[in-house]
């Protein structure tokens, strides 16, 4: 069977990504990261995601991020609420976490090359998101020439590494349709950046934003059970 490193979230993006790769039929090895978000219970969900879907192995990451700094997810800035979808569409908000792809990409790319996996599926996305720069295609393209001139199976002609990004061209509500077409239980995800201490989404960051929009045009109910609205 062929074999895929899928970045996993615990979002609707990842869960579905997930669903594809195993659609095309790869067996799925999962790779999350506790990096210090504020929102820690996607974590929770990415665990049962993995769980029902038939992971291989889901591997959980430690990354101080905080330490780093600069975002809302991984500091005690707020994070931003009620923006329009054209704010939304054409600014890069503080939620957005420094270089934070990069190394989650760096990461998986490493525990592929351990286990002789060529593939990576992670679910970026061009369309419906909030502008960050490492979910662009060009970004994409990069990484995967910079991953085959770094590790040693490809430099020894072993392996070659392809990046795969199955929904990056998906309005979110196109990814929610596929995902359901896949079988994919969206009330185990979690999208919200701010939840509260029970675990409801705010309702009204960029994440809740566009997840709502996205059930909506997809004609889907909404399992999700939100603090305001």
């Amino acid at each position: 069977m062929k074999k895929a490193v899928v970045l996993l979230s615990g979002g609707i993006d990842s869960a579905t990504t997930m669903a594809i790769a195993k659609n095309e039929g790869y067996e799925v090895y999962c790779i999350s990261f506790s990096y210090g978000q504020r929102h820690h219970i996607e974590l929770e969900a990415a665990r049962k995601i993995a769980t029902k879907m038939g992971a291989k192995e889901h591997l959980v990451v430690d990354i101080d991020m905080r330490k780093i700094g600069g975002s809302a997810l991984t500091s005690s800035l707020d994070v931003p609420k009620g923006r329009s979808e054209e704010e939304i569409a054409h600014s890069i908000p503080i939620t957005y976490v420094p270089a934070r792809n990069t190394i989650f990409l760096s990461y998986s790319l490493a525990w592929a090359e351990v286990l002789s996996i060529s593939d990576i599926f992670i679910g970026v996305n061009a369309v419906d998101y909030s502008g960050y720069p490492d979910c662009r295609p060009e970004y994409i393209s990069a990484f995967e020439d910079m991953a085959n001139l770094s590790i040693k199976s490809a430099v020894e002609g072993k392996m070659k590494i392809n990046i795969h990004t199955p929904i990056i061209h998906l309005s979110k509500a196109e990814i929610i349709l596929k995902g359901i077409e896949l079988g994919v239980d969206y009330s185990m995800t979690h999208s919200c950046y701010d939840p509260t201490d029970d675990g409801k989404a705010c309702g009204a960051c960029d994440s809740c934003e566009l997840r709502r929009k996205g059930f909506r045009l997809a004609g889907i109910p909404d399992p999700t059970s939100y603090a305001k609205g």
